[in-house]
């Protein structure tokens, strides 16, 4: 009887082992919802947007962007380590999200980031412009100029960025530390990149590193004058900006990434068959157009192995700038 109870049991392992595996291999099996920690309409929601609309043709499935504003990412963050790893919960993040956000709040976290959060793949990087307003006459024509106005008018120039320790914040207040140690105010703005946009065409900040993706409207009205571009290469429709390389500052600005996150410990295989969904709506037409359009360069890990070493070595990164730049967090 023992023995036939080995054998009755191992038949109900083998067909419970026979059944996840089958579960694994079909993924995804019904909707997928995808934590944004950002309010509608900035770029990482629009990067989320464009997948999921391809993803959702590619596999059937539904993906459902579930905006998640608030605390720098860490609800986002939060509600994605307690959902179950199973590739039904995942999350797109930011530079700012899913690389500062875990150094500078470390304490605020009540789990260690590394061991609970895993990289599926790079999505995008965003362009940027560091830029002035002209609002109110404001005469800066070229990062000289910046830098000439700034040490000439020490304390006047305020800049804007999408919240205090986002990577915006960090880029001009590194800017200002490489460039001669500027005394330039930072005024944070809580409304994100709708809210710089706003304080810049009042005059309220003269100056802000910007996506191209949100300023690129008001560049070309002339509302804002963009100084450099914060990109590998200059870009087409604006020939005439140069990039903060050329202006000899190559480690100055961030090219900022939209990248796919999934809770630590979801099974290989449904990784790879995400990974796999995900690398085929990135290389559709109908999405590189609307990339294209956005400006946005479209840079999709070679595997989950290589997103995560690429993860590991961004949150090095930022390491590295935090230590280097002090910026109060209260």
């Amino acid at each position: 009887m023992k023995r036939l109870g080995l054998i009755l049991m191992s038949g109900v392992l083998l067909a419970l082992g026979a059944t996840a595996a089958s579960a694994q291999d079909k993924y995804p099996s019904r909707p997928i919802k995808v934590l944004v920690p950002y309010a509608p309409g900035g770029a990482t929601d629009i990067t989320t947007r464009i997948v999921g609309d391809e993803f959702q043709k590619i596999t059937g499935q539904g993906f459902v962007v579930i905006n998640k504003p608030g605390a720098f990412g860490m609800l986002a963050i939060d509600e994605l380590v307690k959902a179950a790893p199973d590739g039904y919960t995942l999350m797109v993040g930011n530079v700012s999200t899913n690389a500062i956000t875990p150094i500078i709040y470390k304490s605020k976290m009540s789990f260690d980031y590394g061991k609970k959060v895993t990289a599926v793949t790079n999505l995008v990087d965003v362009p940027a412009f560091l830029l002035v307003t002209t609002a109110n006459d404001f005469p800066v024509k070229s990062v000289p100029e910046l830098i000439a106005y700034a040490k000439k008018n020490p304390g006047k120039i305020r800049y804007g960025t999408v919240g205090n320790g986002s990577y915006p914040h960090y880029d001009m207040a590194y800017f200002a530390k490489r460039a001669g140690d500027l005394d330039m105010q930072a005024l944070p703005n809580k409304n994100g990149a709708s809210g710089v946009i706003q304080d810049l065409l009042r005059g309220d900040v003269q100056a802000a590193f910007l996506n191209t993706g949100s300023a690129a409207g008001m560049v070309q009205t002339g509302k804002f004058r963009a100084l450099a571009m914060v990109n590998h290469t200059r870009l087409a429709d604006y020939p005439n900006v140069p990039t903060m390389k050329e202006l000899g500052y190559p480690d100055v600005g961030t090219i900022a990434w939209n990248a796919l996150f999934a809770p630590a410990g979801t099974p290989k295989p449904v990784l790879d068959a995400l990974y796999a969904a995900v690398a085929k709506a990135l290389a559709t037409p109908e999405v590189q157009a609307k990339f294209k359009k956005q400006n946005y360069n479209i840079v999709p890990s070679k595997s989950v192995a290589d997103a995560q070493k690429w993860h590991a070595a961004e949150m090095k990164h930022w390491e590295k700038i935090t230590k280097a730049v002090k910026i109060d967090m209260k």
